[in-house]
């Protein structure tokens, strides 16, 4: 069922490898080992982002390093990362943030001339698309990697499950090895009938293979994938449309309607190179001026008409950890730390009635009409 399932899921992506593990931050930690990190290197990444992301860089004791986002779409900006390039640095981990691309355009130029790997943090971003591409499928003159994440809350779930997937022979067989103890290719196959009770360890790993019962369930989910997804992209796209006249609320930015004017990103629109959101979150923001209560209220106030939202994410260098051992202060990443305070998280989920989503409509607006300024 593991071997149906990456099989099925490299075909999706259009992909020549898929290794299945048991988490999307297995799969980043298999990723950065397969490329060599060690101890002192460093990994360009984001702060908008959770713990995972830079938590497996550390497993290595190396050093992520961070840089701002985009005020336009939480996304990494691929014009401050030149400059955090430093002779230590061997990666970059964009994360496509709610489901939304990053620009990977740009930060594979840069990646290709500084020969770094990129390692995308798909966690959020099955299925994107990205200028007419799959995210996962490889990026051109640099070593890359693509992870997602089947945890329950995704597009598809598994329970608890994350992919690899790499166009790179090397790092996908690196990959398979280490997910299951260091043991040698074709591990798997001891308990077949065409396998063998011998086996060599040739490093030492890691227990992350993903069970034949989590891949059985990965493929009943990949069969709905595009419906699933499809039923996100429409509930999204009522709440922009129920929300566009509020000026006390940003929506978030949908490539497939088009960015607004001065936009940072990559411009995709449908009269150019496709772009497809993911919506694993929609990602609304308020305009505090013009609102009479903050974002902790607002979210109480959704309570109590039995709307949950939440908010995505707490920049990682709010945490204490991280204050601590770099010494970072919120104002070190002022794009993300600004955007995070006027951030709430909808309901979004491919089994939403319209009855559901007209209900958070009803709640927000009335919240924003008793509340504005």
């Amino acid at each position: 069922m593991v071997r149906r399932f990456e099989a099925e899921f490299a075909a999706f992506i259009g992909a020549k490898h898929a290794v299945a593990v048991n988490s999307c931050t297995a799969a980043m930690h298999l990723a950065l080992e397969a490329i060599g990190l060690q101890r002192g290197d460093e990994v360009i990444t984001t702060p908008y982002t959770f713990a995972a992301t830079a938590e497996v860089v550390r497993y290595f004791d190396a050093k992520p390093v961070f840089v701002d986002i985009s005020p336009d779409d939480f996304n990494i900006d691929p014009e401050q990362i030149e400059s955090a390039i430093t002779p230590r640095t061997k990666a970059i981990i964009p994360v496509h943030i709610a489901g939304l691309a990053a620009c990977l355009d740009a930060i594979a130029e840069i990646a290709a001339r500084h020969r770094l790997a990129v390692i995308e943090d798909a966690a959020h971003a099955f299925p994107t698309l990205y200028k007419d591409r799959m995210i996962g499928q490889a990026l051109p003159d640099v070593r890359h990697v693509a992870c997602f994440s089947f945890y329950a809350t995704k597009t598809i779930t598994t329970g608890e499950g994350g992919m690899i997937v790499t166009d790179d022979d090397a790092i996908a067989e690196r990959c398979r090895i280490m997910a299951l103890h260091g043991i040698s290719k074709d591990a798997w196959k001891r308990y077949t009938a065409e396998g063998s009770w011998y086996y060599e360890i040739v490093a030492p790993g890691f227990k992350y293979n993903m069970t034949d019962i989590a891949a059985a369930m990965g493929l009943a989910q990949l069969a709905k994938a595009e419906r699933m997804a499809a039923r996100r992209r429409i509930i999204a796209q009522t709440y922009n449309a129920a929300f566009a006249d509020l000026p006390e609320l940003q929506t978030p930015l949908d490539p497939e309607q088009g960015r607004p004017p001065g936009c940072q990103g990559c411009n995709c629109s449908p009269a150019k190179m496709q772009c497809i959101h993911a919506w694993h979150l929609y990602m609304l923001r308020l305009n505090p001026e013009r609102l009479s209560i903050d974002r902790a209220r607002f979210i109480e106030l959704l309570k109590t008409y039995n709307i949950g939202a939440s908010v995505h994410f707490i920049p990682l260098h709010l945490h204490p950890y991280y204050r601590e051992t770099y010494g970072y202060r919120p104002e070190d990443y002022p794009v993300a730390y600004a955007q995070y305070l006027r951030e709430i998280s909808l309901p979004i989920y491919s089994k939403m009635s319209d009855e559901d989503v007209n209900d958070v409509i009803t709640a927000v607006r009335t919240i924003v009409s008793e509340h504005r300024r």
